[in-house]
């Protein structure tokens, strides 16, 4: 990417200049020009934040995430993801190339992964056995150890807050790569936890004390990430706290089959026969291990990349998961359709974004 064809320096809101992020910066109509004036042609995809765009820039294949002018993430949002992104060098993370801020205009310019988002694959009856146990083993491990980068591996202590399927993106060699920093916040030295009475997220990953009392931590991006494994040894998508007519989701499914001596049953046929019974059930456990309702029985990711590397590791056994027990909520659909919706719990706001 030559930064060569930048024009002139643009400011954020009068006051900040992309100098400080160190990234290129492209003019709304190159952006335009290059994806035929974002037509639907050339649409990677869609989000609760805007719309992906394919784009050919300097001969390289690119993704333009072009944000909606009425969504959630403003100015502020935009700055801190360019700030985290533009820092971070992991093969497990999405590379950021360049951004645009024209007018009314915010687009970030990403690498062009071939295969585009997890859950598009994962949760694609058509498409989900391209998704071999290795593959799926792979994928796991790969965002075991981004997410480990982030929250001890980085030059900051970073927290996802929006881990899902949809925020993980895989190569043409099916590595993934977490995305999507617009949510993320940036721990000091010595903190190990913050809270806010916003919280932003997705129905399904967010953990108990984050949805409920807005405490995030590493420990939530684990609860995120524990969802995730049980998605992908599933293959099948943890909808929302719970399920219609009580029944359970997909945590408190994979629960009731573990604590019954049936964890195998959970596995998602269209893997084949070709995998290690060991490995999975060990994946299995990890994942159980990682949506632990009290945060401080869930591992950090350091233990938990140690635990999907080693056979011999011994593995604790899991406590009752979160979210899986209960009512569910007034709006049985609300998990099930694409909608934004609001809500206060214990003084907190919450805002649930349905995956892209």
């Amino acid at each position: 990417m030559n930064a060569t064809i930048i024009p002139s320096k643009r400011e954020f809101s009068g006051e900040t200049s992309t100098e400080e992020f160190e990234l290129p910066l492209f003019d709304y109509s190159t952006l335009a020009t290059a994806t035929e004036n974002f037509s639907d042609a050339t649409k990677l995809g869609q989000g609760g934040f805007g719309c992906v765009y394919k784009a050919m820039l300097v001969g390289q294949e690119v993704a333009v995430k072009r944000l909606s002018k009425n969504s959630g993430q403003g100015v502020e949002e935009f700055k801190n993801e360019l700030r985290l992104i533009a820092r971070l060098q992991h093969r497990n993370l999405v590379r950021l190339l360049g951004c645009c801020v024209d007018m009314e205009e915010k687009m970030l310019i990403y690498e062009y992964l071939e295969n585009k988002s997890l859950d598009s694959i994962l949760f694609n009856k058509q498409n989900s056995s391209l998704l071999n146990w290795q593959k799926r083993f792979n994928i796991i491990c790969g965002i075991a150890r981004g997410l480990l980068y982030l929250h001890q591996d980085s030059r900051f202590r970073i927290i996802h807050r929006d881990l899902k399927a949809s925020n993980i993106l895989l190569d043409k060699d099916l590595t993934p790569k977490i995305s999507d920093f617009g949510m993320a916040r940036i721990f000091g030295g010595d903190e190990t936890e913050g809270n806010t009475k916003r919280v932003v997220g997705t129905y399904g990953y967010m953990s108990p004390e984050y949805a409920m009392d807005g405490l995030f931590s590493v420990k939530s991006d684990v609860f995120s990430f524990g969802v995730l494994v049980l998605e992908i040894v599933t293959g099948k998508k943890n909808r929302g706290f719970y399920y219609q007519n009580n029944q359970l989701n997909l945590l408190g499914h994979a629960w009731r089959q573990w604590k019954e001596g049936s964890g195998s049953e959970l596995l998602d046929p269209s893997f084949g026969e070709s995998f290690s019974p060991s490995e999975v059930m060990r994946c299995i456990q990890v994942g159980l291990l990682c949506v632990q309702e009290q945060a401080e029985d869930r591992p950090n990711m350091a233990t938990v990349v140690l635990m999907l590397g080693s056979e011999s590791a011994s593995l604790p056994q899991p406590k009752n998961p979160g979210f899986c027990l209960g009512r569910r909520p007034v709006d049985s659909d609300s998990y099930s359709t694409n909608y934004e919706e609001t809500c206060t719990v214990n003084q907190v706001t919450v805002t649930m974004i349905d995956p892209r």
